[in-house]
């Protein structure tokens, strides 16, 4: 990466710690990336940026904290605007909103920062990676060609929607071994997926919501693409024919996922099960900080996995299938869910920033020294 503009002086972090910063920071997926990096061993939390109403105040004061204790170390500092000008870490997390992100995250690329972002808006872009790094580690390779093609020094990395990430963990290893090609994917997700406050109260107590704005069509599009082959410039999609029905439901984290799948080969529930508990994902995550010892967990009972017992499963990184099973219609159908905040947000882009630095691809970092 070439050195960073004037008006974007790195800022320094502790002895083998790189300093990051968090937009969006007092938002729900904000905070929870400020929980998640106090004491992480690899980065350090240097900076926080909120929208204007929340500039120059310490960050106690600007956030409606609600992940436990706060940490002494974020409650002081203070918070900045969402400018290149302003914040001067070289890696940024982004908790922005998807009205906001977009400009904002490329401002940040262009002035030679590396973007890890939760919001909608860049992750179908044919340059940019959208990444779980156990599925598709190697679409990280888009970074180059991104680079080339915005003639930007930084780069731009997306997760995927929180519901997909539970989806697409779920379906890596049954589409390696079988190649998935229908998934009918219906969601039950918990209200910390739609931000603070969230879902008034008088419309989820005691009630299931249908419909969850533009979710569906990210889960149809997003599959297709964490699941697709890197091909010189770009990612050539999966060939998945896939209907989604999101539901919002009155549960606090955890989003689940009932699937009904079909393959191009043959596959009975046990085959699928000895390719669920047999994977570990690219093996480039492993021992990482934020990596889970394993990714998937199988559930044996018949009435798991359930996002109030098992939404902490691997810190809240592993996905929990279940129900693994016959369908009548097409192949199989199973059940699973893992931690929309985590998994699906704020500890996804955390793990994609590790193996980004394990690979050399954060500033400062040589390829290997993780």
């Amino acid at each position: 990466m070439s050195a960073a503009p004037a008006n974007r002086t790195p800022v320094a972090g502790s002895a083998n710690r790189i300093p990051v910063a968090v937009l969006g920071a007092t938002g729900a997926v904000g905070q929870t990336f400020v929980r998640l990096l106090h004491g992480h061993p690899l980065f350090e939390l240097v900076e926080v940026a909120a929208s204007e109403r929340s500039v120059g105040r310490r960050y106690d004061e600007a956030t409606h904290w609600h992940q436990g204790e706060l940490p002494e170390t974020a409650a002081a500092l203070v918070v900045s605007g969402c400018d290149v000008n302003e914040v001067r870490a070289r890696v940024v997390f982004s908790a922005l909103d998807a009205s906001v992100a977009g400009s904002v995250e490329e401002a940040f690329a262009r002035a030679g920062a590396v973007v890890l972002s939760n919001a909608r808006n860049h992750r179908m872009g044919p340059d940019v990676p959208l990444v779980i790094p156990e599925v598709n580690a190697d679409h990280l390779d888009l970074i180059e060609t991104q680079r080339l093609a915005r003639a930007w020094p930084g780069a731009i990395v997306t997760n995927a929607n929180c519901a997909v990430t539970t989806v697409a963990l779920a379906l890596a290893p049954l589409h390696r071994a079988f190649g998935l090609r229908k998934a009918i994917v219906t969601t039950m997700q918990a209200v910390s997926g739609a931000g603070y406050p969230g879902v008034p109260s008088l419309d989820i107590l005691s009630n299931v919501i249908p419909h969850i704005p533009g979710e569906e069509s990210k889960i149809e599009q997003e599959l297709t693409k964490l699941l697709g082959t890197r091909t010189g410039d770009g990612i050539a999609p999966a060939p998945v024919a896939v209907s989604a029905h999101a539901n919002r439901v009155p549960v606090l984290h955890g989003h689940t996922a009932c699937l009904s799948v079909a393959f191009e080969d043959d596959v009975t529930p046990d085959a699928a099960l000895d390719a669920l508990l047999g994977w570990q994902g690219d093996p480039i995550c492993r021992g990482l900080p934020s990596a889970p010892d394993h990714p998937i967990v199988v559930r044996a009972e018949e009435d798991r996995p359930q996002a109030r017992r098992d939404v902490n499963t691997g810190r809240g990184m592993s996905v929990v299938v279940g129900r693994v099973r016959h369908d009548p219609v097409l192949d199989l159908r199973l059940v699973a869910m893992t931690h929309n905040t985590v998994r699906g947000a704020a500890g996804g882009s955390i793990l994609n920033a590790e193996v980004m630095g394990r690979r050399g691809m954060l500033p400062g970092v040589p390829g290997g020294s993780w």
